[in-house]
Order: structure tokens, then C-alpha cells, then sequence
């Protein structure tokens, strides 16, 4: 998706952008900033609209019209100065990566095990991703933010670095505290992060905290009918649920990718359902081959067997309202009475397992087979 031109085109949680930007205009945006929220839900593309109005070489303000913020000056960004320009090619941040991991594949072996992936299109800017194959922030990352923290800025009023996730190697996140204490006065560090729980305590107390939250689902359905005219009604209906309340998943979910994945999760159901035919699931899973193209499948899987499993909770619970698999509900409604909530949270505690087995580098294939097993089991054992 294209990057908003304006604060005005960012979707939702208007109360904190224009908190945010009444920092900015005010000299006083935190230094260390948490930004929370599900994924999808705009993070990444509002830290680049902050980072522009830090950075623009204009400066424009204009006066918060209605709301908490009435009558306070907002910062906002020309979007055309050099600084402006630069830090908007940053928006396609997967393309970015995408030419960063590639470049670092033809280099030499000794030199590809220490170069890290980072996105630079402006020299005061550094956006620090998850490091392939792992996806995580890893050490040298860090380092390097570190050591270009002090520094002063070269083109720009203030250095900024966006690190997009919270998934830290232990000694990245150790090593980041320090600069996160006391970080220099031009130094501004905005973090990215969908659970704060995923984070050290030492990190978060540390950062201010703007929480980005969900939008209704009825909302979210106008906004896909409008932007999205491809989509049927009851298309926009069913991924404005499976979006959870983030306009930006929203508007680039794809939701044929998304039932593919569903379809994967259901058979380890229907596997654990009937204990007697696995030909199905072995073929399946068999499919989930290792690379970074099978991590992004096991984690689309992984994601849709939670949301399943959330949806069979809800149906138990009688939160039928709240579900997102409004196209699954006969099927759903079924495993509801099938599987108990013993052993729906057995199979959660065996999808840890999976994705630490990723972190690890495990053979995806046998780690699902693995899995599927122990629902298998448990469900006899129920």
C-alpha cells in the first residue's frame, strides 16, 4: 500500500496521532516510544509519518480541530522536501528487505555470517527488522544502532531508528537497554510491538507507551468496500473479522492465501477428530519445506489454527457474536462439541512448541507431523 500523504489518511486511533503529533510540534515526543498494537494495525507506516514530521525540512503545523487535542498545535510533514522523499522509500519495507537479503546472498561466505539486514533510504534514519531466517533482532543489529546513536545527526534534526518487531535474540535486548535509558537528546527510538508482554520488563519500563487500538469490525467492512472494490460484501465482512480490528491488515489481507492456510489448520482438526486416517495430513505437511518461504507458511498456518481455536473457544463460551470465521460457523460449531477446553489448551501449548522449533531451525515437516501427534494423543487421553 502506498504511504499516506497525510496524518489525515491514516485510519483510526485519531486521539493518539494527534497526541503524538502534539509532541512532536511541542518538542517533548519521548525519546524511547513503544508502539502498540495488533498486527495490521498501522505501526510501522505511523512510526514513517512520525519520523517525517521530526525530519521535515518545513516544519508545517496546523491547529487540532476537534477532540482532546482542540486548539493544540500538530506537527505535520510536506511529504516533497529531500528528507520527506527519502524516508517515504522506506514504505515498502518487505521489497527492502527482499533486495537486503538477496545482496547479502551473493556475498562471500565469511562476510554474509556478519552482515545483518538493515534499511537505510535516509543517512539520520535506520529501520532495524527482523533478521532472516529467524526473524529476529539480533546483536549485531543493536550494535549497530549503538554505535550510530552517537553520532550526531548529518542531514536531518534528529537521528531516529523504528526497530519493526519485538522479537529479540536475549542479548540484543540486553544490549539495547542502555540507550534506551539514556538515549542521546537528537536520538529517537520507536519501537514496534503487538503484545507488550513479548518484551523484557526492563525494556518497557524504559518507553512510553501509545497504544494503538482496534477499530469495529463495521468499520473496518466500509472502509474495505470503499478501498477494496474487488471484494464481495461478504467478503469485506469476513476479513474485516479476520483483520481483528487493523484497518492496514485489513486492506492488504489475502484472504485466498488466508484460506489456504485455514484449510492446512482444519486438517490437523479433522486429524485429531477421526485418530484413524493421516495420509491427508502427512501430504500436507509434507508441503512445509525450510527457507524462509516455509517459515512464512508455518507462521500464516500457525496463525490461522490460533484463530480457529479462538473461535471454538468463543462458541463454548457463547461469544458466538465475537468470532471471525463467520464463513466456518457449521464447521466450528461442530469441533465445539467435539474438543474440550483441556484440550484446546494442550494444542496451544504444542504450537509454542512448533514456533520454538522454527526458532531453532528444526525440519518444519517433522515439526508439524510432531504436532499433530500430540493433539492426536491428547485427545485420546481426553
Amino acid at each position: 500500500m502506498p504511504l499516506p500523504r497525510s496524518f489525515d489518511e491514516f485510519t483510526g486511533n485519531r486521539g493518539v496521532v494527534d497526541g503524538l503529533r502534539a509532541a512532536i510540534a511541542t518538542g517533548r515526543l519521548p525519546h524511547s516510544l513503544i508502539l502498540l498494537g495488533p498486527r495490521g494495525a498501522g505501526k510501522f507506516t505511523l512510526s514513517l509519518l512520525l519520523t517525517m514530521a521530526l525530519e521535515c525540512e518545513r516544519q508545517p503545523r496546523e491547529p487540532a480541530p476537534v477532540g482532546t487535542h482542540a486548539g493544540r498545535q500538530l506537527a505535520g510533514f510536506c511529504g516533497v522536501c529531500r528528507n520527506c522523499t527519502r524516508i517515504a522509500e522506506g514504505a515498502d519495507l518487505e521489497a527492502r528487505i527482499a533486495d537486503a537479503v538477496a545482496a547479502r546472498e551473493e556475498m562471500r561466505e565469511t562476510d554474509k555470517k556478519d552482515t545483518r539486514i538493515l534499511i537505510q533510504t535516509h543517512p539520520d534514519v535506520l529501520i532495524v527488522p527482523p533478521d532472516p531466517p529467524q526473524l529476529l533482532l539480533k546483536l549485531g543489529q543493536i550494535r549497530t544502532l549503538i554505535s550510530r546513536s552517537q553520532y550526531l545527526p548529518t542531514e536531518a534534526p534528529a537521528k531516529v531508528f523504528l526497530l519493526t518487531s519485538s522479537a529479540f535474540m536475549k542479548e540484543a535486548a540486553n544490549s539495547l537497554l542502555k540507550v534506551l535509558e539514556e538515549p542521546p537528546a537528537y536520538v529517537h527510538i520507536l519501537l514496534m510491538a503487538e503484545n507488550l508482554g513479548d518484551l523484557l520488563p526492563t525494556i518497557r519500563s524504559r518507553c512510553a507507551v501509545a497504544h494503538l487500538g482496534a477499530l469495529p469490525a463495521e468499520e473496518i467492512a466500509a472502509l474495505l468496500a470503499q478501498r477494496r472494490p474487488e471484494l464481495s460484501k461478504s467478503e469485506c465482512e469476513l476479513t474485516a473479522r479476520l483483520a481483528e480490528g487493523a484497518a492496514g491488515k485489513a486492506l492488504g489481507f489475502n484472504l485466498a492465501e488466508y484460506a489456504a492456510a485455514r484449510t492446512d489448520a482444519l486438517t490437523f482438526l479433522h486429524g485429531a477428530e477421526q485418530s484413524n486416517d493421516h495420509s491427508a495430513l502427512f501430504r500436507m505437511t509434507e508441503t512445509y519445506r525450510a527457507g524462509a518461504e516455509g517459515q512464512t507458511k508455518t507462521v500464516a498456518l500457525l496463525r490461522a489454527l490460533s484463530s480457529v481455536l479462538e473461535d471454538i473457544l468463543l462458541l463454548q463460551s457463547g461469544g458466538e457474536e465475537r468470532m471471525r470465521n463467520i464463513d466456518k460457523r457449521v464447521e466450528l460449531q461442530r469441533f465445539a462439541e467435539t474438543f474440550s477446553f483441556d484440550w484446546i489448551e494442550a494444542s496451544v501449548r504444542s504450537m509454542d512448541g512448533v514456533q520454538s522449533g522454527m526458532r531453532r531451525n528444526l525440519l518444519r515437516s517433522l515439526s508439524l507431523d510432531g504436532f499433530a501427534l500430540d493433539l492426536e494423543m491428547e485427545r485420546i487421553r481426553g
